[in-house]
């Protein structure tokens, strides 16, 4: 992989969002359909005011013996760790490691447009491992 390379090439575009007032259970559940470990939520706007991960259901909700029907926004990360869609590979891992995440939402002129987590690494790397073994 190409660490100089804009993480724009690494990221997952499509997004998987929630509202607000989305009951934890509910958007649980919608992370176990779709196999994801993380959600934007979604004001009326359209504007992504959050993010709602697996961490946020162990940490906040279990943990501390919260109800499942609350909704997202009483538990979800409101300051929000980006990285822009033309900031190097290498330099978003950096990033991830020194916030201790797993995701990080990519922006574009202020809009977040993508997504970017260590599965898409993982990813990114069988592809090039196949890639080389096809090659030999």
């Amino acid at each position: 992989m190409d660490m100089k390379a804009p993480i724009k090439v690494y990221m997952t575009k499509k997004l998987l969002g929630v509202k607000p007032s989305t009951s934890v259970q509910e958007a649980s559940r919608l992370m176990m359909e779709f196999d994801v470990g993380s959600l934007v939520v979604i004001n009326d706007d359209g504007n992504v005011v959050g993010f709602f991960t697996k961490s946020d259901i162990i940490r906040r909700v279990i943990v501390p013996g919260l109800p499942y029907d609350i909704p997202v926004e009483r538990i979800m990360t409101r300051n929000l760790i980006t990285a822009n869609v033309n900031t190097p590979l290498g330099e978003v891992l950096r990033k991830m490691a020194e916030h201790r995440i797993k995701h990080i939402l990519i922006e574009e002129e202020g809009k977040i447009v993508g997504i970017f987590t260590l599965s898409d690494l993982l990813e990114a790397s069988r592809r090039r491992l196949e890639t080389a073994i096809s090659a030999e």
